[in-house]
């Protein structure tokens, strides 16, 4: 019988959120027939009682496991050789300051599965926390512009107990009649789009937004189209433009002549064109005064999110002049920016729950009762102390030889 441990978390900052809920990795236990250990953690939003309250074992060392199921990069001094880690390794990118983490574990034999990396047979991510980004996401937009405009207060997201609760604070949001402007089309843009409707914000096509004037607060969504342009004045197609970005340019520049908050939750590729440049903020015409720009892609596509913010201290100014990262709420020049990078931490039993009713249906069955569709080996990044084939584009960046 396989044992199965669920870790404790060790990255810094915490992080409270688990891949299963109590009751979720006791359906584990009992449906798949495998055995259930809880390693003790003092951070969870769930504590170590309401395992036990299920008949789960709670225990010190998670050695003796096969498995070990993980959120956040496990610190290279937890790692157990020669087992299967699921986590975020953050490093098919090649991430700069995981680089020591990958090489670990190779060293330590490690088969790594990247919840990332867990896609179906089109190509879609099977298990995500996606949609509570974009929730907490425009959630802090919002409030960051209630902030910047003394127009209302709203506790932090974490501050709620969960998603019932922060639904409480959305009651309290009194907007102008502003337009706001989101990017992109997936899970997390979803959720964001949940709480703007769920606020009472209409949402409007992108030719209204730009030739409409409104009586109350209005948004609208952008896809890829409505703010890139072939460079040759020819017309857009989808799938060349995510094959040769190179061949299109940004057009955002219409609806940033509009936008009083941009929420940005579209994944860039730094192939494609950026959404604007510093030179285009400090432009007379250009109106973003709030960010929230829930990628955090740090100078990628929004040359003013400059750094990740924390949940602690979520906000920060950028002074387009300078190209300077300056206190919140100091100017009215500035662009507010929120750029926190670990969003669904703020709502971790939600995010959990959902988390893990996507694992138990979308996953677990591919680890334990045969990967048939090769689910589980197109998510394995290393295994036997070897890239696997899919990942072997990574091995300049292990072996410290990528630019």
């Amino acid at each position: 019988m396989k044992k199965i441990g669920i870790i404790k978390e060790g990255k810094v900052p915490i992080d409270r959120r688990v891949p299963l809920t109590p009751k979720q990795a006791r359906e584990l236990k009992d449906n798949f027939n495998v055995d259930v250990v809880i390693q003790t953690s003092d951070i969870r939003c769930f504590s170590d009682e309401d395992y036990k309250a299920q008949g789960l074992e709670v225990v010190d060392s998670v050695d003796d496991c096969d498995i070990l199921l993980g959120v956040k990069e496990v610190p290279i001094s937890e790692l157990k050789a020669e087992k299967t880690h699921f986590f975020f390794s953050h490093t098919i990118k090649k991430q700069d300051y995981n680089r020591g983490l990958l090489q670990s574990i190779l060293e330590k034999k490690i088969r790594l599965i990247d919840w990332e990396t867990l896609t179906n047979e089109n190509g879609n991510r099977v298990i995500a926390f996606g949609r509570w980004a974009g929730i907490v996401g425009a959630y802090n937009g919002l409030l960051t512009y209630g902030q910047r405009y003394n127009l209302f207060s709203l506790r932090k997201a974490h501050e709620c107990f969960d998603y019932a609760d922060l639904k409480t604070e959305l009651t309290k949001v009194e907007l102008p009649n502003i337009k706001i402007a989101l990017t992109g089309g997936g899970r997390v843009t979803k959720g964001a789009m949940e709480v703007l409707l769920g606020t009472g914000i209409q949402k409007v096509t992108p030719h209204d937004f730009l030739n409409e004037r409104f009586d109350t607060p209005v948004f609208t969504q952008l896809n890829s189209r409505d703010y890139n342009k072939k460079i040759d004045g020819g017309e857009f197609h989808r799938s060349e433009f995510y094959k040769s970005p190179e061949l299109y340019e940004s057009d955002f520049l219409k609806y940033a002549r509009l936008t009083d908050l941009l929420i940005a939750c579209a994944y860039w590729d730094p192939a494609a064109p950026v959404l604007f440049t510093r030179q285009d903020i400090v432009k007379d015409d250009f109106d973003i005064k709030v960010i929230a720009d829930i990628t955090c892609d740090i100078e990628g596509s929004i040359p003013s999110t400059k750094k990740p913010s924390t949940i602690d201290d979520p906000i920060y100014d950028y002074n387009p002049t300078d190209d300077l990262v300056e206190q919140a709420l100091t100017d009215e020049g500035n662009i507010t920016v929120m750029a926190v990078d670990n969003l669904p931490c703020e709502l971790p039993r939600d995010a959990s729950e959902s988390f893990g009713h996507e694992l138990l249906n979308n996953v677990i069955p591919h680890l334990l009762e045969g990967d048939s569709k090769g689910i589980i080996k197109g998510a394995t990044i290393a295994q036997d102390g070897k890239l696997t084939s899919k990942y072997s584009y990574l091995q300049d960046y292990v072996d410290g030889k990528f630019s």
